[in-house]
């Protein structure tokens, strides 16, 4: 693990390396490991740090209002998460976290990244950027569930989680179960959607891949 890691992800953007020494020097952090299925974070609790993921992955579960589990996200490192509720007048967590492979966690006081803002305006910035982004994560969710079709909820999801204009979408986040669940659907529901595009020609389903054949086709249906 090198703690330099975290000068590649998005919150210290352009950072120049006497600006990183000066984040190692002033921020009042912890660096803590958990191993696999350990549960780090449960939702409803208070948070207090900023959290930086440097090594593993992690599971993001949430239990919506009708006591489902539904997964998320996976996060992968190294990255920062839940980063706006640490500023939040509720601050807590909104999602469940639990290690999918072995975890090194730096915990820095809401009080120092407070300090570093203030002396570094940089820092502020890219702070508001990877908010916006989280943000932006919680109103896809709720995009998703404004359709009224299993179709259009799964083609939505699709173009969602498409990447660098590829065609296929691997669905590491999700199992079909877990993706029903996101999607508010039932399991056996969403695999006869998915049998019905396939069967059209529209996608080719295979291995938790989706590879879109008719992109404008599908986006006709939304």
């Amino acid at each position: 693990m090198d703690i330099n890691d975290i000068f590649t992800i998005p919150l210290f953007r352009n950072f120049t390396k006497e600006m990183q020494s000066e984040v190692l020097e002033r921020l009042d952090y912890r660096i803590d490991e958990y191993p696999k299925g350990e549960v780090i974070i449960r939702q409803g609790t208070v948070c207090k740090y900023l959290h930086l993921l440097l090594e593993g992955k992690l599971y993001v579960d949430v239990i919506d209002v009708s006591g489902n589990e539904v997964r998320v996200e996976t996060i992968h490192a190294p990255r920062s998460f839940a980063t706006p509720h640490i500023f939040a007048e509720k601050n807590l967590f909104p999602a469940t976290f639990t290690v999918v492979e072995d975890v090194t966690l730096l915990r820095a006081t809401k009080e120092s990244v407070f300090a570093l803002m203030n002396s570094m305006p940089l820092f502020l910035q890219n702070f508001l950027c990877v908010s916006t982004s989280c943000n932006k994560c919680t109103l896809t969710r709720l995009r998703v569930l404004t359709f009224r079709s299993i179709r259009a909820r799964f083609i939505y999801y699709l173009f969602s989680n498409m990447k660098d204009d590829s065609d296929t979408i691997e669905l590491e986040e999700h199992n079909l179960v877990q993706l029903a669940e996101y999607l508010g659907i039932t399991r056996p529901a969403l695999s006869k959607e998915i049998k019905k595009l396939v069967d059209e020609g529209h996608i080719v389903f295979s291995h938790r891949k989706v590879k879109i054949i008719n992109k404008q086709a599908l986006s006709n249906m939304l």
